[in-house]
């Protein structure tokens, strides 16, 4: 994993801590470092811990050229839980949020929760569903439009593979972010919101009037398969 914490007290305690939990720590002191440690580094980073208030080029921008070229997964370090800084780092490309300070077990288990969201998800039997122009190969993890692949994350992979699972019906914020956020509690519903938002922009024609992944009012969203 990389963390990215430009104070360096906090970011030994956390790598220390988060050593002792089993994670290989390596560590960024801003976000031009980190770039470089991801893009030009061995490449086997495999999750993000991102401090959002950093020096010259802070969380967000990171978060966002990250996102551009990677699928790896990206855990935003936010100082207040500030409305606007969450969902700003979520609309980002971000899959979650912890809010400093934070006990290392909690990191810990956030971080495992998006490496499994990362993981293959099992083989239905219906391998391939067809919703519009999109083919959708569940056993696969590809997800294609017009027979070009998407640049899904692996949220944003997973969070259609919930809809896919089940067409027509309406899920509920919390029953998402129970199935693909892995939160055994009440979450953030903003954490739905933005990944919903994110998945339109790409797989919908068009994003503000979309016509397969539907809001219901009050309810949730729902994948229109027909």
């Amino acid at each position: 994993m990389l963390l990215v914490e430009d104070d360096g007290a906090l970011a030994e305690a956390l790598s220390l801590a988060l050593g002792g939990l089993g994670h290989e720590v390596a560590v960024a002191g801003s976000g031009e470092q980190a770039l470089r440690l991801l893009f030009d580094g061995p490449g086997d980073v495999d999750v993000v811990l991102l401090d959002v208030m950093l020096p010259g080029v802070d969380g967000f921008e990171v978060c966002r050229r990250v996102r551009a070229h990677s699928r790896v997964p990206v855990i935003l370090l936010t100082a207040r839980g500030d409305p606007i800084d969450v969902v700003v780092g979520l609309e980002g490309g971000a899959d979650d949020y912890v809010v400093k300070p934070a006990e290392p077990r909690v990191i810990d288990a956030r971080m495992k929760a998006v490496l499994r969201r990362a993981a293959p998800a099992p083989a239905s039997d219906d391998r391939v569903l067809r919703v519009g122009q999109l083919e959708i190969d569940s056993a696969g993890m590809v997800v294609r439009r017009d027979g070009a692949e998407l640049s899904l994350t692996a949220t944003e992979l997973r969070l259609l593979l919930e809809f896919a699972g089940h067409p027509g019906q309406v899920l509920s914020r919390q029953v998402l972010l129970k199935r693909v956020w892995d939160y055994g509690y009440v979450g953030d519903s903003r954490l739905v919101d933005a990944a919903v938002a994110r998945l339109r922009a790409k797989i919908e024609v068009d994003a503000g009037n979309p016509t397969l992944l539907r809001t219901v009012r009050g309810l949730g969203y729902r994948l229109v398969v027909a």
